[in-house]
């Protein structure tokens, strides 16, 4: 492990990495920050971009967007009471009252200051948790792979809509879909109706633009046509507005707690930033000393639910560079991009490239050091970047989306591929389809049905042989109490932010 955690160091220290990892922060924030642009959108339309990278410098471009993204959305829920990402919703509730009372910048700074804190605290578990994890899953086969992707469609089609049913129908749509080109046991050409193109299968990249970059921009571009009406914020100079680091840290307390619940919660995947900023921020409530001030304006709420928040995002890299199951659907990108640098999640990752997954979980603590960076110098731009208009953005966003469609393979057919896989996308949305479960089935189809026909074949026609194995019956077990608590968690999220905005109302 010393040897690795040397070479991935090394391998990390370059100028690429640094370049990248700050490119994707300062676009993680634009986006984060905007409302009607999404860490979603941003990742889905720059990840063509990092085809030219190494597997490195690509990973720290898209997962800076991804961190910066998950602070870039208090900044309009504290200045314009808009949270740019829902996870922000639950910062809004004090940031926005702080700001209003003349303190914008100490608003900003707490939540800043709290992201990064609970960004380096999740990076700090990740790096020492995953090598364990991938230890205790290189004992696992065909059988326990095929359950936790069972179990990854599942938690997260349930998450994904509102409608349980929706989201199964959704996550089998994108298992469908992972069935087009050649199977890669028999040979077959399956559901390619003679069409060359569809030989070696959809492209995922491709497939991304068209569910989340196209269908969001056609989806925005109506409800942001209308100028937006932004709430008078005082900015000028306030001796009061300042934020001492000794007054943040005496709610040390409060910054563990909530970073400890979103690094537990993001370790388990479906369940995501928005409940864990939500518990985290209940949690801060019910033992604080001063109750009365959340709701108001207070900093240990911004704190408690930003420091949370950011927590989920190295948390929910275990399960992904462990077993291959993204916490959620901005990790599912992740997982994209590390199939197409040849790297296939699981242990045995860090057996074969335990120097570039290294790399990454090092990379991981820099980037949350440079987010407070770029975030302190970058503040006083913060109030003029929520007020750009979206419908000036909405037509540079298309021509990136088919610029980056075209440079896949050159051709207008995959262009043609992505506006029909986003009309479709702005469709099913329109129906209460959620396209999160078609990528994740779209991502975890070939792993799933590749391990289904292994266990198979290994039973050899015994249905009670997985339940002879003790890791699948074990696995089982966590499941069925993982859903459970899924479910009673999910109960208890939505009763407490009905309660709090009641509250704040």
């Amino acid at each position: 492990m010393d040897n690795l955690f040397i070479e991935g160091f090394i391998a990390f220290f370059t100028v690429s990495s640094f370049v990248y990892l700050n490119l994707g922060l300062l676009l993680g924030l634009v986006f984060g920050s905007i409302p009607g642009l999404t860490v979603m959108l941003c990742l889905v339309l720059f990840m063509p971009f990092t085809y030219t990278m190494d597997a490195i410098a690509s990973f720290m471009f898209l997962l800076g967007i991804y961190c910066s993204g998950s602070y870039g959305g208090s900044i309009s829920a504290i200045l314009i009471k808009t949270p740019g990402t829902p996870h922000a919703a639950a910062t809004m509730l004090d940031g926005y009252p702080l700001a209003r009372s003349g303190k914008p910048k100490k608003a900003l700074l707490t939540a800043l200051y709290a992201s990064g804190f609970g960004g380096i605290f999740s990076a700090l578990v990740l790096l020492f948790a995953a090598p364990l994890v991938a230890q205790i899953a290189l004992n696992f086969g065909p059988p326990e792979y095929f359950i936790l992707c069972v179990f990854g469609l599942l938690i997260i089609s349930g998450v994904s809509s509102g409608n349980l049913l929706k989201g199964i129908i959704a996550g089998c749509l994108g298992l469908l879909l992972s069935t087009v080109g050649m199977d890669s046991i028999s040979g077959v050409f399956r559901f390619t109706f003679d069409d060359f193109n569809l030989y070696g299968g959809l492209n995922l990249v491709i497939v991304l633009i068209g569910l989340f970059a196209i269908s969001e921009t056609i989806s925005n571009a109506s409800k942001y046509s209308k100028t937006v009406k932004y709430a008078s914020i005082k900015t000028d100079d306030n001796k009061d507005d300042v934020l001492p680091l000794k007054e943040f840290f005496s709610s040390y307390i409060t910054l563990i707690r909530s970073s400890v619940i979103g690094t537990v919660i993001g370790c388990i995947p479906g369940t995501g930033a928005s409940m864990a900023s939500f518990l985290s921020y209940d949690t801060a409530r019910r033992n604080s000393k001063n109750k009365a001030a959340f709701g108001k304006g207070s900093e240990e709420g911004i704190a408690a639910a930003e420091s949370a928040n950011n927590a989920v995002t190295g948390a929910t890299l275990i399960p992904l560079l462990t077993l291959g199951i993204p916490g959620d659907a901005a990790v599912a990108i992740l997982l994209g991009t590390l199939m197409i640098n040849g790297l296939t999640p699981g242990p045995n990752l860090f057996q074969e490239h335990g120097v570039e997954v290294y790399a990454v979980m090092i990379g991981l603590i820099v980037i949350n050091i440079f987010m407070l960076i770029q975030g302190r110098l970058l503040m006083p731009f913060f109030a003029k970047i929520t007020k750009v208009d979206f419908s000036l953005l909405t037509p540079l966003i298309v021509i990136f989306c088919f610029a980056g469609t075209f440079s896949i393979n050159n051709t207008m057919y995959d262009i043609f591929v992505a506006i029909i896989f986003g009309v479709a996308a702005y469709i099913l949305i329109k129906l209460d389809f959620s396209p999160i479960p078609i990528l994740l089935g779209l991502v975890l189809g070939n792993l799933t049905e590749m391990n289904l026909r292994r266990t198979v074949t290994m039973a050899q026609g015994d249905w009670f042989f997985v339940l002879s194995r003790p890791a699948s019956l074990a696995l089982i077990a966590i499941f069925v109490s993982l859903l459970a608590w899924f479910a009673y968690s999910r109960f208890r999220q939505r009763s407490l932010q009905n309660k709090t905005e009641e509250q704040v109302a």
